[in-house]
């Protein structure tokens, strides 16, 4: 063999497997599955025992990686290695098209995702969302305010033309100071026995500003709701007891 041939050769097919993988940024794993699914040629060993690669071989595997990086299939994969340069570019560019819708719907995630990070937001009118802010500004309890959620959330989905007055009603109770106060009292009471005195004057306290409010017994409940009334004795004996004082007043007794 003579020196120039010998120099061509060494050029031509100078890539071991692992060379030739570490330059697609792929492992020899990968290399030795595209051998086996018809994808890359496998190369005879040499005299060494060796197989060489050549350098179409370094630009084949990556645009074999390229493409399978972005969802091609390795059958149409396939059929674009052997592809002419302009069936190529176009099917290069309708991929690209494709890639891009799914760009844009990803995009649509991350800000959906990411208004769910905004809490009430996502699913209540922003006036609704200030009102709540401002029940926790004025240390109303967590658990309280995630029932008044609740509520405007069914209130939306059930009569939402109601919002607007509802609002306003309720901003006006926090106006109220002795309003105000009773919120924080009865989320202080969730957890005490409902043999607890303090109990006697909270209901003394709410039973009274009901007769100055004049709203009725589904009002004057408001304060204290249903559900977790379900599950705090304390809570379910002030409901029994303004119930039954309201029904009192009712009888004229």
């Amino acid at each position: 063999m003579s020196s120039t041939r010998f120099v061509a050769t060494r050029i031509g097919a100078v890539l071991t497997i692992g060379r030739l993988a570490a330059t697609a940024g792929v492992t020899v794993r990968t290399v030795r599955h595209y051998h086996q699914v018809g994808l890359l040629p496998e190369p005879e060993r040499d005299a060494s025992g060796y197989r060489r690669y050549p350098a179409q071989a370094a630009i084949d595997l990556i645009r074999i990686r390229t493409l399978a990086d972005a969802g091609v299939p390795l059958s149409r994969i396939d059929a674009l290695l052997h592809a002419p340069p302009a069936e190529f570019a176009t099917a290069i560019s309708d991929i690209d098209t494709e890639l891009q819708r799914k760009i844009d719907q990803l995009a649509e995630y991350r800000h959906r995702i990411a208004e769910l990070a905004s809490g009430e937001s996502l699913f209540l009118p922003a006036e609704v969302v200030t009102l709540l802010d401002r029940m926790r500004g004025l240390g109303i309890g967590e658990q309280r305010v995630r029932l008044e959620r609740d509520a405007w959330i069914l209130l939306q989905a059930l009569d939402a033309d109601k919002i607007p007055q509802r609002i306003r009603e309720k901003n006006a109770e926090f106006d109220d100071p002795q309003t105000t106060r009773l919120y924080r009292a009865v989320d202080e009471s969730v957890d005490w026995h409902p043999d607890d005195p303090r109990l006697d004057r909270l209901i003394d306290d709410l039973d009274a500003w009901e007769i100055v409010h004049t709203r009725g017994i589904t009002r004057s409940t408001d304060l204290v709701a249903d559900r977790i009334s379900q599950s705090s004795p304390a809570w379910q004996r002030i409901v029994e007891a303004l119930i039954h004082r309201a029904e009192q007043r009712a009888r004229g007794t």
